[in-house]
């Protein structure tokens, strides 16, 4: 399955809609949405509310969506539930969202410290408890790194939806295979994948895999290069170091010098839809079971009606 990623960071809520409605007549058969409070960068410019957009994206279309979210900071566990539930319940069968340990350029806006690698993962195991047992409906109490005090989703739908977890290296889709329904990560290198998914299956034997695919395309390779670099060249860094910054100011400052052929480590750039069919037929022989689409440019009407018509037909999977 193929699907369309929608860039809250990059493009107005009300045009992002627009285009998964575009996606969803084209031929993308889902669809998934990142889930900031501040874009990557100011050259981006956006960052709307993706829960309040979900509602809209799911009675415009008749596609699936997932989300990726961190219910560890920003968000309190019970208030991630009610939204997960109530998501699921209006749409079933519809709905998924992928559980992370979260970005300090979010995360940071509540004024709390933020904690360190090892307690954000560790509030995110919690998290995942409180969720799975508010959306099974007990009353929950907790006295963790997390607190709870008697919370109670009301609103349930018939089916649970699945809670996926975000990794992107090998440690953690380790650990994410042990508590997730599934796993999402991003594209890398090949072999870096194959360790990503043997890591996840080695304690997620059997559960589905989602790869979001970052790519560049434009009427030439310079042209789509040069989107690339424009947008994108914030998003090259190690977890270090982007899970650490605060503001779009400072990845903007930390990409300085961040050079266009340095983009092409993050993003699938070229011109060619075949050679975009070659790209995701690997992943497919890989082993995913979908693959998002996130061309990275703003224009994204072009990329929907050229991909609909010459690459959603022809890869394999």
């Amino acid at each position: 399955m193929i699907g369309y990623h929608a860039s809250h960071e990059q493009i107005a809520p009300s045009e992002l809609l627009d285009h998964v409605t575009e996606a969803d007549d084209a031929g993308f058969e889902a669809a998934m949405c990142s889930d900031h409070i501040a874009p990557w960068s100011a050259r981006q410019g956006h960052s709307g509310y993706a829960w309040s957009w979900l509602g809209a994206a799911l009675e415009a279309t008749s596609l699936s969506f997932g989300v990726v979210t961190a219910p560890i900071q920003r968000y309190h566990p019970a208030v991630s539930a009610q939204a997960i539930a109530t998501l699921a319940e209006m749409y079933p069968d519809r709905f998924w969202a992928a559980l992370g340990s979260g970005e300090n350029i979010n995360e940071h806006i509540t004024g709390e410290v933020w904690p360190s690698k090892d307690e954000r993962d560790a509030r995110l195991l919690e998290a995942v408890d409180v969720i799975r047992d508010l959306l099974d409906g007990r009353v929950v109490t907790a006295d963790g790194l997390l607190r709870v005090d008697r919370a109670k989703v009301w609103s349930l739908p018939t089916t649970t939806p699945a809670l996926f977890g975000a990794a992107v290296s090998a440690e953690t889709a380790r650990t994410v295979g042990g508590w997730a329904d599934g796993l999402i990560t991003v594209n890398q290198p090949i072999a870096r994948l194959k360790e990503v998914l043997a890591a996840f299956h080695s304690t997620g034997e059997g559960k589905p895999a989602y790869l979001q695919a970052h790519l560049s395309w434009a009427e030439t390779d310079e042209q789509a290069l040069e989107i690339a670099h424009d947008q994108w060249r914030t998003n090259v860094f190690g977890s270090a170091l982007a899970w650490n910054l605060e503001t779009p100011a400072q990845f903007d400052e930390a990409a300085r010098f961040v050079s266009p052929e340095d983009v092409r480590q993050t993003v699938l750039v070229s011109s060619d839809p075949n050679q975009h069919i070659q790209w995701l037929d690997a992943f497919f022989e890989l082993g995913f079971e979908r693959v998002y689409l996130h061309h990275v440019g703003r224009e994204q009407s072009d990329f929907i009606r050229v991909f609909g018509e010459h690459v959603l037909p022809k890869v394999t999977r």
